[in-house]
């Protein structure tokens, strides 16, 4: 946790901030989750930390912690490995169909571990490889029918997960939350303009 990047605005700069009356420091009476407690604890330790920076930033870890347990039990449920699911799912998302060297690119591999965990779904029936059609010398690699249904069975378990998570959002609010991310990304995929030096500076 990088408390100095969620330290807070100068006071004339930020909105004033609802007044508490809920369990540990939420407005009103809406119930407090563990971050609201951890940011509690927090501030009186760094009076700089911004509570609503750190508490986005903690949510959003505990979330994406939470369904990627999920996911790693959904897929295990379903007798695969995290690293076949993972191939499956490239291959699902191109379609079924795709040589080895794009498989390689979408899973950031070596050529030997991307070879070896082919070697392993074809075994298990979940792969075939056939050489392509346009080009004697490559070789496709197709998914069938028994690997789709073990993917989709174990992406399943995810999507029951999410849709229960979000489900206490109505439609509006959860249009609201993807658009609001968008922007956090937007900022995250932008690299920033260095910091100049004094220096530097005119």
């Amino acid at each position: 946790m990088d408390h100095a990047a969620r330290r807070s605005d100068p006071p004339g700069d930020r909105p004033p901030r609802q007044p508490v009356g809920g369990p540990r420091g939420c407005p009103g009476d809406r119930p407090g989750d563990w971050t609201d407690g951890h940011v509690e604890r927090w501030q009186p330790v760094l009076p700089e930390l911004d509570p609503d920076i750190e508490g986005a930033v903690t949510r959003m870890n505990k979330l994406t912690k939470h369904l990627g347990r999920v996911r790693e039990q959904g897929v295990a449920d379903y007798g695969l490995q995290k690293h076949e699911f993972d191939t499956l799912h490239e291959l699902a998302g191109r379609g079924g169909r795709a040589t080895p060297s794009e498989l390689r690119a979408d899973l950031n591999l070596a050529p030997a571990s991307v070879t070896g965990r082919l070697e392993t779904l074809e075994r298990r029936g979940f792969i075939v490889r056939t050489p392509s059609n346009e080009d004697r010398r490559r070789v496709d690699v197709e998914l069938t029918d028994a690997g789709r249904e073990a993917w989709h069975e174990a992406l399943d378990v995810v999507g029951r997960e999410e849709r229960r998570v979000l489900g206490v959002l109505a439609p509006d609010e959860r249009r609201l939350l993807s658009d609001l991310l968008r922007r956090v990304l937007l900022a995250v995929e932008t690299p920033a303009a260095p910091e100049r030096r004094p220096s530097e500076q005119v």
